[in-house]
């Protein structure tokens, strides 16, 4: 076993690597709300996780969205526990991305040196509230298509491209299908990717720039 623990510490340096989480020092000013920002990537992977046992049985299509949503809150065996999960997750991590950013802005986290941990936390926002957005329409009740309707009528209000950019959002003039098949395909294939890349980017930077200071 020493053999093999050799091994990988020889390409890995996994000693070095122990040394420097265990090591890592923490300002006595940190609290729990120095951990929002830890609390909304778990709420993030628990949506990972129940999002992509419910793709199993979800049709994304008007018509059988609604039926497929009471499926799996009925039939399928712990289903009313995953989507009840992924909903109650997914309001969780909305908030606690909010709190965190009333937590971080007051106490100076966006200042040299953390302008690009700032910016990354901006981005990493406007993804949390698209993917409360797009999921919202998922079960396709009332709800759900007219939060749609609403949502994707507001680019209306901009002059000139207003209305093309409401044709684009939901791929026709009215909401329907085309509507569902674009939100439901930004949020599980096309937010997620961008999400996971800037967390990457976010979350080392706050380990080599170390943590903010108190007010």
């Amino acid at each position: 076993m020493g053999k093999v623990y050799d091994w990988f510490e020889e390409r890995l340096e996994i000693q070095a690597i122990a040394d420097d989480i265990t090591s890592k020092y923490v300002p006595p000013h940190v609290n729990i709300f120095y951990c929002l920002g830890g609390i909304t990537l778990t709420c993030f992977l628990v949506q990972v996780a129940t999002g992509f046992a419910m793709t199993s049985y979800y049709r994304p299509t008007v018509i059988e969205a609604f039926s497929s949503v009471q499926y799996i809150m009925t039939e399928v065996n712990f289903g009313w526990l995953i989507r009840s999960v992924h909903r109650w997750s997914a309001s969780m991590m909305v908030s606690m991305m909010i709190s965190h950013i009333f937590r971080v802005y007051p106490t100076g986290g966006f200042k040299k040196p953390r302008e690009l941990t700032w910016v990354t936390g901006v981005i990493l926002a406007v993804l949390t509230v698209s993917f409360g957005v797009t999921g919202y329409s998922s079960p396709w009740d009332q709800i759900g298509y007219w939060a749609v309707k609403i949502v994707t009528g507001v680019p209306e209000a901009i002059p000139i491209i207003g209305s093309p950019l409401v044709e684009l959002s939901r791929g026709s003039v009215s909401v329907g299908q085309s509507t569902l098949t674009r939100f439901y395909s930004l949020h599980t294939l096309v937010s997620p990717p961008p999400t996971a890349i800037f967390m990457s980017m976010h979350f080392p930077m706050i380990r080599k720039q170390g943590i903010s200071g108190p007010l």
